[in-house]
């Protein structure tokens, strides 16, 4: 994977009342490069119930790839390439969403909890652009 045409990727997941934010930061971890920054922003639920936010944005080249080498171990990423006409928006964004409880236990599933948000490169900047630079991606990894 000599080059990534993604800007950037952002993973984010919500730590609630009722989980261990240590643990939450672990699942994420499972997709960062070693010892990676990552945010923490404190908020407030309806009831007021404590939402801790984790977020980390990664922007290099090398860990990029780190974490896309992560996101291909999925078991059925052929169905993530198929999908991407419905996963990248107008924006170039394209999104997935990860198993929080399967990343605590080091595995890499589709599902809930974990939020992958990749900006794609594409000049000029449209959709179709973005969409075929990401099917290129993915059939490299």
């Amino acid at each position: 994977m000599p080059s990534v045409p993604f800007h950037y990727v952002d993973l984010r997941a919500f730590c609630y009342a009722t989980e261990d934010d240590k643990r939450v930061e672990a699942a994420l971890r499972t997709y960062l490069p070693e010892e990676y920054p990552i945010e923490r922003a404190e908020s407030e639920g309806h009831y007021g119930d404590r939402i801790v936010v984790l977020s980390a944005r990664v922007e290099n080249a090398d860990e990029v790839r780190h974490v896309l080498s992560q996101v291909a171990t999925l078991d059925d990423i052929d169905d993530v390439r198929a999908e991407l006409d419905d996963r990248v928006d107008e924006n170039c964004s394209f999104f997935l969403t990860l198993d929080k409880q399967a990343a605590f236990g080091g595995e890499v599933r589709r599902g809930d909890g974990i939020t992958f948000r990749a900006k794609v490169e594409a000049y000029p900047a449209k959709r179709e652009n973005a969409v075929e630079n990401a099917r290129d991606l993915l059939a490299e990894l």
